[in-house]
């Protein structure tokens, strides 16, 4: 199976959107629903060259009655003309024969995080990270859950993908990000990533955990040079992670829980990960997990997306591998077909194509290829 990406102004507007990505050969359309700041380019698109969607937003309707007494409530595309954005371009894809997969972002949104700072990842120096949203917090898991509710119901889409479905971490692209270039290792990025707002340090202390002590480790291991996160924690590794999945657990339950309740059958993807560490879109998941596909990263060097897939095939359910189609990647059909083959072969199901609206008429024409292998 093929999906491809879009985002809802890819299609509204352009009356050929629907017949090019259809013309492609993928099985689908991930459909962002719920999106987080970005400026976009649109190379194909008849009255604009590119989007700036200056913050967070639903692309749903926001329906007062839904999201009445909420503390979070997401925020509407004023760069759109379309009172339903969402709906007008999955009508424009079904039209053309492609069914709809909501692609849904949960917990990053700057907007949200910097209206209230209370309720985003604090790292063991206080610094925020206003990009994203804390789960441990009963609100943002509200928010999450009337956001899923929301889009499965007035959204009406074929099926559901969540991305971020979990606390981000220390990774993310700023405005004029200056943190890349660090020597910071893969520990010491997952160190940074470790959160420390009210919420979860009540989840520490209800553990057991002496949060000053955890709070020094992992400053030290921060400014020292860890081989691993257990070996900066010691002994409180073990319980930081099982509180650390145990979270995301806790929301993705709820989620699937609340998509299931609206309608009962719905394909549910997962954007994954099965390090129990990780942070950012890609969600930490055990083993067992109950939804239909785990979509894994495939945008760094492909010995290690292969990694990837091999372990989220070892948790149980189909595995999709979610391959970067732009920039740094060659815009050549041998190039994507053998990296399709490769994810293929380490056990992905589904390749999900980033990214349809993005790409240019060379780049489409290369994940054609690619999808006709």
């Amino acid at each position: 199976m093929n999906v491809i990406y879009a985002y809802p102004w890819d299609i509204v507007g352009d009356p050929g959107a629907a017949a090019r990505l259809k013309a492609l050969g993928v099985d689908a359309v991930a459909l962002a629903a719920s999106y987080h700041t970005t400026r976009a380019a649109t190379p194909f698109h008849p009255a604009h060259r590119l989007v700036d969607a200056r913050h967070a937003a639903c692309y749903v309707p926001v329906r007062e009655e839904a999201w009445k007494g909420s503390r979070l409530v997401p925020g509407t595309p004023s760069w759109m003309d379309s009172d339903d954005p969402f709906g007008e371009a999955r009508d424009a894809l079904r039209a053309a024969g492609l069914p709809v997969h909501a692609w849904t972002v949960l917990t990053h949104n700057t907007l949200l995080g910097s209206a209230d700072p209370g309720l985003v990842v604090t790292n063991a120096f206080g610094e925020l990270y206003p990009y994203a949203l804390c789960p441990a917090a009963a609100d943002v898991r509200d928010y999450c859950r009337t956001l899923v509710h929301e889009v499965v119901e007035a959204g009406d889409p074929d099926a559901l993908i969540l991305e971020a479905c979990g606390a981000l971490g220390f990774r993310h692209g700023g405005h004029h990000e200056k943190t890349d270039g660090t020597d910071w290792s893969p520990a010491q990025i997952a160190l940074l990533s470790l959160c420390f707002c009210a919420a979860c340090v009540r989840r520490y202390e209800a553990a057991g955990l002496d949060v000053a002590e955890i709070r020094a480790r992992v400053r030290a291991g921060v400014d020292g040079a860890p081989g691993s996160v257990e070996e900066a924690l010691g002994d409180l590794a073990r319980p930081m992670r099982d509180l650390r999945t145990g979270l995301a657990g806790e929301l993705r339950d709820l989620l699937l829980a609340e998509a299931r309740a609206v309608r009962p059958g719905l394909k549910i993807t997962l954007h994954a990960s099965a390090d129990p560490w990780a942070t950012g879109p890609f969600a930490t998941v055990p083993e067992g997990v109950d939804v239909d596909v785990l979509v894994g990263n495939c945008w760094n060097a492909p010995e290690v997306d292969e990694a990837g897939l091999l372990a989220l095939g070892r948790l149980g359910p189909r595995v999709g591998a979610y391959v970067l189609a732009l920039p740094p990647r060659p815009a050549d059909g041998a190039a994507l077909s053998f990296l399709a083959e490769a994810y293929t072969a380490a056990g992905a199901d589904e390749i999900h194509w980033y990214h349809g609206g993005l790409a240019s008429a060379a780049r489409l024409k290369a994940i054609t290829a690619a999808i006709h292998r």
